[in-house]
């Protein structure tokens, strides 16, 4: 890693970095000391190269690239950095996109039903990256897409419910929320993407002494939103009758199990 160069291309976007070196793989963090936030890269020297490929200072952007040095034909794991409302945030970016720039980043971070609703309001580029245009609103890594819906029953409208990724992190308030279809699982903190309910009973025989609790809840199911979205980190948001909830595509780039902040 050229620390140098890579601590004056982050200083060029208004931010700090510490890279810290580490015995195998590498990490991408957000730190914070008393003097904010700052980026931290933890990794091998010896065995990952580290650079920035692409700067877009004035909108307060990078896209960093980690190579494995010992396989060259590998897959580039890119990430896109930088600031978000209120906050530094770090990115995985979706392997099968070609990205090359900031912008073509944001939008390979886009779920497809964000995509498809941009084309349908025929969105300008210019306001395609904004949190909020005619075809959808986004509060972190949540996309509200505006789409023709009426819950099928009225009482199963749940009321300030918490949105979260399966890994964790701080969950986002949303006023009403709707969830149909989807597959049952069961989740606690060992267990946060969930487990099927043959992985539940499994478990259960598995371990029959153990006390763990777990809570059932529903894996890709359809959700729908209404009202205000909270979250400390961000903005609140207002939504004007119902909108399809969709994450940002991160989860699909082999670089997410390399994060340590989450949104």
């Amino acid at each position: 890693m050229n620390s140098e160069l890579l601590t004056k291309q982050f200083a060029k976007m208004g931010s700090r970095i510490q890279l810290e070196e580490r015995t195998f793989g590498y990490e991408v963090d957000v730190g914070e000391d008393k003097s904010g936030e700052y980026f931290v890269i933890r990794a091998n020297p010896d065995s990952f190269d580290v650079n920035v490929v692409n700067l877009a200072p004035e909108d307060r952007h990078l896209i960093l690239m980690v190579q494995d040095k010992f396989n060259p034909v590998a897959d580039k794991f890119k990430f896109l950095c930088g600031h978000d409302e209120r906050h530094w945030f770090a990115a995985a970016l979706p392997s099968r996109h070609g990205i090359s720039n900031v912008r073509e980043a944001k939008e390979a971070l886009k779920p497809q039903p964000a995509h498809d609703s941009q084309r349908k309001h025929q969105v300008k580029r210019k306001k395609r990256n904004k949190r909020k245009n005619e075809g959808f609103i986004r509060q972190g890594e949540w996309f509200f897409i505006p789409e023709p819906f009426t819950p099928p029953n009225a009482n199963w409208i749940f009321k300030n419910e918490p949105i979260v990724r399966g890994r964790g992190g701080k969950p986002h308030l949303v006023e009403e929320l709707y969830r149909e279809g989807g597959t049952a699982v069961y989740v606690n903190r060992r267990f946060p993407n969930g487990l099927t309910e043959g992985e539940y009973q499994a478990y259960r025989h598995q371990h029959p002494k153990s006390k763990e609790t777990f809570t059932r809840t529903l894996a890709n199911p359809k959700v729908y939103a209404r009202g205000k979205v909270r979250h400390p980190d961000h903005a609140t948001i207002r939504l004007s009758g119902w909108h399809r909830v969709e994450p940002n595509t991160e989860n699909e780039a082999r670089g997410f199990e390399h994060l340590r902040f989450i949104d």
